[in-house]
């Protein structure tokens, strides 16, 4: 344990195998109107309508990254449970451009470029050691042009060696760019961060 009471290892890939092999959609993300809120509005929070490449670990069953796949020429997504693999895939059979890797990170991460990489409800799974080699990974694989998204649910979680305050303040700590959008409730937190600082409008001409 660490000094704060957290749990000193990241969760275990076994916690969530145990998960899909109870339940296909363990987290409700179908059903949940909390859940289909908050993908509306991570998908509002993107400041481009189009990406060449997305990169999205910690894919579970799929259902955020069906939406980022009308968002992009190439979407590629991981998961460390076998399960959520095989129902991702499902889930995106109709997109030509996305594929789904089993992968355990931070140590599996794929060796290519990306102009957006989403972190949704993956930090608080890792301690802070492997927190921040994916954080390190995520910055070096960004495109000259790339942004980064993280969202969290903010509540305590059981067995998670972080909190989203936590998970959060390292991102912005340690990726060394510009914070472009930052919203908080009671429930999650969401925050972008990009290598080019200028808004929507500017891009447009429209200032």
């Amino acid at each position: 344990m660490t000094k704060d009471g957290m749990p000193a290892t990241s969760v275990d890939t076994r916690y969530f195998d145990q998960l899909f092999q109870a339940n296909a959609d363990p987290w409700a993300f179908r059903q949940r109107w909390y859940e289909q809120r908050k993908r509306a509005m991570t998908l509002a929070a993107l400041p481009r309508p189009h990406y060449r490449a997305i990169y999205e670990p910690g894919c579970a069953n799929g259902e955020l990254s069906a939406e980022l796949a009308t968002r992009c020429d190439r979407l590629v997504c991981s998961d460390a449970a076998s399960a959520a693999v095989s129902l991702a895939q499902a889930r995106l059979q109709g997109f030509v451009h996305a594929e789904v890797h089993q992968s355990r990170l931070p140590g599996d991460w794929p060796e290519d470029c990306f102009d957006l990489i989403v972190l949704s409800e993956l930090g608080y799974y890792l301690n802070r050691a492997d927190w921040l080699h994916l954080i390190a990974d995520a910055r070096q694989s960004l495109a000259p042009d790339g942004q980064l998204l993280a969202c969290h649910w903010r509540p305590p979680i059981e067995n998670c060696p972080q909190s989203a305050e936590q998970v959060h303040e390292l991102l912005d700590e340690h990726l060394h760019l510009p914070r472009l959008l930052q919203y908080r409730d009671a429930d999650f937190m969401l925050d972008l961060w990009g290598r080019d600082s200028r808004s929507v409008a500017t891009l447009e001409g429209l200032r």
